[in-house]
C-alpha cells in the first residue's frame, strides 16, 4: 500500500543545490510544496550558518525561503542540550550558526567548568580552542558534536571538518562525542517535531546512503535517494546494505507527483 506523503524533508547540498547553483527544478518544487501548504523542511548537517544565513544564499540562488525552512545540525544541536539540560552552559568551538542556536534556547556559553564541550564546523579551527576543549573534557565537561563528517569541501580540495578534529579531541581525552546530526535519526525526529510532522507521511529526499538515508530509515521515513550530489550512479546506492525507497535522477523527477498531492 501506498504511503500517504504530507511532509517533506531534503537535505540542501546535492539536493537543493550544488557548487553554488541550484539543482534544476529544485525552485518548482519547493514553490508547488509551499503553494500545497505541505510542511517541509531543507536539511543541513553544516553548523557554520544560521538559517537567516542559508535563506539569504538560496534567495541569491534564486531560491525563496524563510529562515523557518531550514533545520540544520545546530539547531539540532540546541534542542537536544535544551531538552537534556535546560539552562545549561557549553564551550563552543564553532561558529555563529551554534553559537546563536545556543544562545536562543538560553544556554551560556563559558570557558570554566561548562556542562558540555560542543564542536561544530568553522572556517578556521584554533588550536587553542581545541586544547581548551580537551581540558576542559578531561575535567568532567560532557563531549557533544554536531555531525560526524570528516572532511568538507572547498575550491582547493577536502577540509578537516568536525567529524576529524572530533577524532582529535578524542585521541586526546579517552571521550567519543554523542553526534547530534545526520546519520543520528534524532536529526530528523528534531526536523519532524519542528514542522509538526509524522513519520508515517513524512518523505526524506538525500543524497547521501551513509548519512541522508541511513538516517530517514532510522526514523521510519519513506526515503528518496537523488543522483545530483556524493551519490551519482545506482550502482553506488547498491553497494550498502539497505536500500532507499526509491532512487531518482534529480528532484526535478519529483513535480509531477508532487502537483498531483491533495
Amino acid at each position: 500500500m501506498d504511503r500517504e506523503r504530507r511532509s517533506w524533508l531534503m537535505d540542501m547540498d546535492g539536493v537543493i543545490v550544488r557548487e553554488d547553483h541550484l539543482v534544476p527544478g529544485a525552485d518548482r518544487l519547493v514553490a508547488r510544496l509551499a503553494e500545497m501548504n505541505h510542511p517541509f523542511l531543507i536539511l543541513t548537517n553544516n553548523s557554520i550558518y544560521t538559517p537567516r544565513d542559508l535563506a539569504a544564499r538560496l534567495g541569491r540562488l534564486g531560491l525563496a525561503v524563510t529562515p523557518n525552512a531550514i533545520w540544520t545540525s545546530a539547531l539540532a544541536t540546541a534542542k537536544f542540550l535544551d531538552d537534556q539540560r535546560p539552562g545549561g552552559t557549553a564551550f563552543v568551538i564553532g561558529e555563529a550558526g551554534l553559537t546563536t542556536a545556543l544562545y536562543e534556547v538560553g544556554y551560556t556559553l563559558s570557558e570554566t567548568d561548562p556542562d558540555y564541550v560542543v564542536l561544530g564546523e568553522t572556517r578556521t579551527y584554533s588550536f587553542e580552542r581545541i586544547s581548551r576543549g580537551i581540558q576542559l573534557i578531561s575535567r568532567g565537561a560532557r563531549f557533544i558534536a554536531t555531525n560526524p563528517d570528516p572532511t568538507g569541501p572547498s575550491p582547493t580540495g577536502p577540509l578537516p571538518a568536525t567529524g576529524s578534529v572530533a577524532a582529535l579531541i578524542s585521541a586526546a581525552t579517552g571521550v567519543q562525542p554523542y553526534y547530534i546530526g545526520k546519520p543520528n535519526p534524532l536529526m530528523i525526529r528534531s526536523a519532524l517535531r519542528q514542522i509538526g510532522a509524522h513519520s508515517e507521511s513524512t518523505v526524506m529526499i538525500g543524497d547521501r546512503m551513509d548519512t541522508d538515508i541511513v538516517a530517514g530509515i532510522e526514523a521510519g521515513l519513506e526515503t528518496i535517494l537523488v543522483l545530483t550530489g556524493i551519490t551519482e550512479t545506482e550502482d553506488q546506492a547498491h553497494r550498502f546494505s539497505y536500500l532507499p525507497s526509491r532512487i531518482v535522477a534529480s528532484v526535478a523527477d519529483l513535480i509531477d507527483e508532487v502537483e498531483s498531492l491533495t
